[in-house]
This record gives structure tokens, sequence and C-alpha cells, in this order.
């Protein structure tokens, strides 16, 4: 027995219904892709806390700045600390800024990549004679659809690669931070001593000039002393140049701009540790703790997700399901649905697979050397760190103290009448020379230390610790 006509039409009308049912339901859980309270930052916030001690702030909003401006403002009040100096670079830094932005970039990109591509709206209308036929459809990306678990995936992945990238930048910046304070403050004690070599050199050069004057001295005798004169009088510019410079990097550093960069440093050093660290398990410490080692094993694990994700849809890039509905003025009107998918004839998607492939082949090899590289620059670290460590030692336990007893016994036996007024200023003007190479043995202690700790933690910028031939030339020129 045939079934009923009206049984047969009610199952075909049911269909376009429970596929908008799906579509509102797919459209809803998509829709609950929503950002974050923090947008990522409290991840950024946490390693700064914990790795430095220190806070970041993401300046959002003209409240965020006013609130940064005020912190800043105080700690540029008193005489800055290195650990002050670093709190200000984390938060005044616009660079820093900017690197925040990459959060809120990166988050609206993977709340975008979990909610439904919209749907396509087709209207068509035709005639044959008298008649006339007007063609309605609406369409869905299926594919797009059944990807949207592993793109979503995926996104979150890249997502927690950019905090560990904005991470990596809080991290440099402090590194950096401390490495600038400790050149500008060895510069400007340098500037000092320096200043005072040029004192003696010109009292020693007065005095000569008078002591030809009355016939005590020759010409060669007063023109050795203007020669040193000269001498000191070119170190305390170079000096002075090199003091102006090496704030002027703290002032980028910071992000100080207009009275904010006529700040206060302390007038010395901090003072060597009574003994240096002892790290022998120190590439197990960096390798376990690192994060860029840390986010190129994220990277390896992303990009083979993203292997997977192309071999599973290398074949389909459109999948389309949509409803149709035609109507006629001389015909029943017509419903039903259509699907659309691109047929594999001249890419059959080997090209994107062979690129997937070879991408994650790639970031596997990053990932290796990252390793290697990492412990290499752990180990040069910490042996650079022992070193500087040594020498500051040396010349504060040995180098100075000799040439203070030599002094004290050059001021013996001018009392004595032993030697001349130049011999005594030429000792003088050695010990102040010996002082300033000590300065700068212990400035590249404490960079030294900087770059230890960044190796230890993340990638350090180890170029930049090349500070002993400095020290020579400074310990030479006093001569």
């Amino acid at each position: 027995m045939p079934p009923h006509p009206a049984s047969r039409r009610a199952p075909a009308a049911a269909r376009p219904q429970r596929l908008l049912a799906v579509l509102i339901s797919a459209a809803v859980l998509g829709g609950c892709a929503s950002f974050s309270p923090d947008g990522g930052f409290a991840a950024v916030e946490k390693t700064a806390k914990d790795r430095l001690g220190k806070d970041v702030q993401w300046a959002r909003s003209d409240a965020d700045q006013d609130s940064i401006a005020k912190r800043v403002g105080e700690l540029l009040s008193k005489p800055l600390t290195v650990d002050d100096a670093v709190q200000v670079a984390l938060l005044n830094n616009r660079g820093l800024q900017a690197d925040f932005q990459d959060l809120g970039v990166t988050e609206a990109e993977v709340v975008q990549a979990g909610r439904l591509p919209n749907p396509g709206f087709s209207f068509g209308r035709s005639s044959r004679g008298d008649e006339r036929e007007i063609e309605r459809g609406l369409h869905f990306n299926l594919a797009r659809l059944v990807a949207m678990p592993l793109i979503g995936r995926m996104e979150a992945r890249r997502f927690e690669q950019v905090k560990g990238r904005v991470a990596m930048s809080v991290l440099s910046l402090a590194a950096d931070t401390r490495k600038a304070y400790f050149t500008a403050l060895a510069a400007e004690e340098t500037v000092r001593y320096m200043r005072q070599v040029k004192q003696a050199a010109d009292a020693s050069a007065e005095l000569a000039r008078r002591m030809e004057q009355v016939g005590n001295f020759n010409k060669l005798q007063r023109a050795r002393e203007q020669s040193f004169y000269a001498n000191a009088a070119l170190q305390l510019a170079r000096a002075e140049q090199a003091q102006r410079s090496t704030r002027e990097r703290l002032v980028r550093l910071l992000g100080v701009w207009g009275t904010q960069t006529a700040f206060a440093l302390p007038e010395r050093l901090p003072d060597l540790p009574p003994s240096p660290l002892e790290l022998p398990d120190v590439e197990q410490v960096a390798l376990a703790q690192r994060l860029d080692v840390q986010g190129a094993k994220q990277a390896a694990e992303q990009t083979a997700s993203n292997l997977g994700l192309t071999r599973t849809t290398r074949f389909v890039n459109v999948l389309e399901l949509g409803v149709m509905r035609n109507s006629s003025n001389e015909e029943p009107t017509q419903r039903g649905w259509e699907i659309g998918l691109e047929l594999p004839l001249f890419d059959w998607g080997g090209a994107r697979a062979a690129r997937a492939e070879a991408v994650y082949m790639q970031t596997l090899h990053r990932a290796a050397e990252t390793a290697i590289n990492a412990r290499s620059e752990v180990r040069e670290a910490y042996t650079g760190y022992r070193s500087a460590y040594d020498i500051a030692r040396h010349h504060r336990d040995e180098v100075v103290p000799l040439n203070q007893r030599i002094a004290e016994e050059n001021v013996l036996r001018y009392n004595g009448m032993l030697i001349g007024v130049f011999e005594l200023l030429a000792d003088a003007r050695t010990q102040i020379a010996s002082v300033n190479a000590s300065i700068e043995a212990l400035r590249d202690f404490w960079i030294a230390q900087a770059d230890l700790d960044m190796a230890l933690i993340g990638k350090p910028s180890l170029a930049a610790a090349a500070g002993p031939a400095m020290a020579a030339e400074a310990a030479g020129a006093g001569h």
C-alpha cells in the first residue's frame, strides 16, 4: 500500500529544519569563543614575578598609564639602584608595551578561529516564456566546521608561544637594563678618577713650566710632563664621552625622557660578593628552565599538529552544505539541499603536504639547535662569570693594595727628600689608573653576573660582555 502523500511530505519538510537546527547549534557553540579577562597577560606577570621578582603592567588605558607614570616617578626620585632600574624599564619601556600588544592581537586571532564562518546566501531569478523561477540558497562551509577543533587547538598553542616570546622579551629587557646600568655607573666612576688624573697632570705640567723658567728643568723634562698632561686630558675626554653614551643607552632602556633623564646614580658599584656561585649542573638547570628551549619544543609540537591537519585536509579545501528553495509561478515550490566540494583533479595537495613536512623538519632542527646553543651559552656565561670574578678579586686583593703600599713608601721617601715631586705625581697617576682598572673589572663582573642570570632562563646577549680590553686600555692610559 503506498504511503499517504501527507506522510511523504512531512519528512521532506523536516530535513531542512533539522539541518537548520544543527547549524544553529554549531553557531551557538562557535559563539562560545570569547576573550579571556587578562588577555594572556597573567602568564607574563607570573614569569616576571617568579624569575625576576618584578612587576609588569600592561598599559591598556589612560588610568594604567597614569599608574605607571606615578610608580616610575617614585622610583626615579631617589638614586637609582639596579633593581629599581630594572623595575622602571619593565614598567616604562614602550617597546615592551608594544610586545604586550602582541598578546591582544594573537588572542583576537584565536577567538576568531573559534567562531564559525558566516554562511553564504545566493539568489537567482530566471524566466522561460511566461514562467518565472526564483532560486534561493543558503550555504555553509562544512570543511571549516570539521577542521575547527584542530584549528582551535593550533591557534591556542600559537597563543602559548606568543606568551613565551613576550615573557622572553621581559627577561631580555631586564638583563639588558642590568648591563647598561653597571656600564653607566662604572663610566661615571671612571670620569671621576680621570679628572683626578688630569688634575695631577695639570699640577705637574705647571710645576715643570715654572721650573723651566728658573732654569731647573730643561726642555726635554718639561715636554715629558706636558705629554702626561695632554694624554690625561685626552683620556678624560674619552671617559666623558663614554659616560654620555652609556647613560643614554640606559635612558633608552628605561624609556624616560624630558626631566626624567636627570635621574641620579649611586657613586660606586656594588662590592664584589664574598665568593662566586658554584653551579656544577649548570647545563641541566638551564635546559630545564630556559624559556627559549621550552618555546622550541612547543613550536615542534605545533608544527606536528599542523602537518597532521594538512595531511587530513589535503584533498578537501572546499566542502559546502546548503539548503535551496526554488519557487515558480507555474510549478509548486521546490525545496532541497545541496553539497559542493572541490574536485582534486589538478591539485592533489601534495605540495601543501610536502611544505608542511619540510616546515616540521625545519622546526625539529631549530629545536635541536636551540638546545645545543643553550648548553654552550650557559657554559660560556658561567666560565665568563668565574673569570670575571677572579679578575675583579685579583684587582681588589692584589693590584690595588700593592699600588697603595708603593704610594705610601714613595710619600715617606718624598718626605725624606729621597725622591722629587714629579716621581710622587707619577706614582699617584699610576695608583689612580690601577683603581680605574679595578672599577672596570668590577663592572665586568656584574655584567657577567647579568649574563649568567639570563643564560639560565633564556638566551643571553654575550657579545656585549666584552669589557676586559676596555679595562686594559684604560689602565694603560694612565701611565
